[in-house]
C-alpha cells in the first residue's frame, strides 16, 4: 500500500484542498492527515460605508473598494489559515463589550469551515476508493469531532487502531506533551504515555504498525524548535534551537519499533530520522503560505519501501 501524509493545516483552505487533492496526484490508496487542522484567529473585514470595506492582515491595513477586492480578501485569509468576518463598527463595538462573544464567533468560524472541509472531502473522494484519516491535533477544539465523524469519507481517528492492510495497523493519537500556549489536547508526559499505550493495546502487532502521533520523539531532531524567552519571544533572534518533543512518544518508539511514526506539531522540524528499524516522518509545515509539505510512503509487509518529503 501507499499513503500520503501531510499535517498542521492550521485552517489553511488551500492546504485543505490540496491534502485532500494527494490522493489522486501521488496515487495513493489511502490518505493521513496528522493534526492540528484549525487555525488560530478571526480577521474582520469592517465596512466603512460607500462599499469600502477596511481590514488589518499581518500588521498591515488594507482598504477595499469593490466586492472583487473583498471576495479576493476573503479567499487570502482562508488560504493564510485564518477566519474571514464581514462586520461593521457597531458589531465590532458590541462584540468586544460582550464577555463570551468572541469565543463564540471563533467557535462557529471554526464549525462552518470544518464543517465545508469535510462537504469537500466528501464531494471529492467519493468513488475514488481512497481512504482519508484525520487526528486532531493539541490545538484543535473537542467540538470539532462530531463534525468529522458526520462525514461520509473521512475517518475520525483520535484514540483508534485501524487497519490500513491486511499487514498494517496504525494506532492514533493527536495529543501532545505540554507547551508553552495551554492547547487543548495536551498533557503532561506521564499522562500522555498513559493515553498512546492504551490505544497501543487494541493492536494486534505493534512491531509492524505505524504510529501517528503529532507530537515528535523529544531529541529526534524532528522535534527542534526556537528557544522562547518567558513572554513567549524568540531568543536570539530565533537561532538558538531547542528539543521540544514528547519523551513519551520516544519512549513508545523505543519500546514497540513501529515500521512507521508519523508526527508532526512542530513546524521547523521537518525530516526523518531511524529508530533502529522505525523510520520517522515529520514533514513540516509551511501553512500561511499556502504550502502543503507532505510525505509519500510505500509500505512493504514488512518494512518501509520507498518514500520522499513532498512540498506543494
Amino acid at each position: 500500500m501507499k499513503l500520503f501524509y501531510a499535517t498542521d493545516v492550521h485552517g489553511s483552505e488551500i492546504c485543505w484542498k490540496k491534502f485532500i487533492s494527494g490522493g489522486k496526484f501521488y496515487d495513493v490508496d489511502t490518505l493521513i492527515l496528522g493534526g492540528d487542522m484549525t487555525g488560530k484567529a478571526i480577521v474582520p473585514i469592517i465596512e466603512q460605508g460607500n462599499n469600502r470595506y477596511k481590514v488589518t492582515l499581518l500588521e498591515q491595513e488594507s482598504i477595499l473598494e469593490s466586492k472583487e477586492d473583498v471576495d479576493e480578501m476573503v479567499k487570502m485569509i482562508h488560504n493564510r489559515g485564518y477566519y474571514p468576518y464581514l462586520t461593521n463598527p457597531d458589531e465590532v463595538a458590541e462584540i468586544s463589550s460582550t464577555p463570551g462573544r468572541s469565543d463564540e464567533l471563533f467557535l462557529e468560524q471554526v464549525i462552518a469551515t470544518i464543517e465545508r472541509w469535510m462537504a469537500y472531502a466528501d464531494e471529492k473522494l467519493a468513488g475514488t476508493g481512497i481512504r482519508c484519516y484525520v487526528c486532531p491535533g493539541n490545538d484543535d477544539i473537542f467540538e470539532i469531532d462530531k463534525v468529522i465523524a458526520s462525514s461520509n469519507s473521512v475517518i475520525h481517528a483520535e484514540g483508534q487502531v485501524v487497519e490500513l492492510s491486511e499487514h498494517h495497523e496504525m494506532v492514533s493519537s493527536g495529543w501532545s506533551n505540554p507547551t508553552p500556549w495551554d492547547t487543548h489536547r495536551e498533557e503532561p508526559d506521564e499522562a500522555l504515555e498513559a493515553r498512546i499505550e492504551a490505544v497501543i493495546a487494541k493492536a494486534k502487532n505493534p512491531g509492524n504498525a505505524i504510529f501517528n502521533l503529532h507530537a515528535p520523539p523529544y531529541g529526534s531532531g524532528l522535534d527542534e524548535a526556537p528557544e522562547l524567552t518567558e513572554d513567549l519571544r524568540p531568543t536570539h533572534a530565533g537561532r538558538a534551537l531547542v528539543p521540544v518533543g514528547s519523551h513519551a512518544v520516544l519512549h513508545v518508539i523505543e519500546k514497540y519499533h513501529p515500521l512507521l511514526g508519523l508526527h508532526g506539531h512542530i513546524h521547523e522540524g521537518k525530516g526523518t530520522r531511524k529508530f533502529k528499524h522505525t523510520l520517522c516522518i515529520n514533514p513540516g509545515s509551511m501553512y500561511e503560505q499556502g504550502i502543503l509539505h507532505g510525505a509519500v510512503v510505500e509500505l512493504k509487509p514488512n518494512k518501509v519501501g520507498t518514500y520522499i518529503l513532498t512540498t506543494g
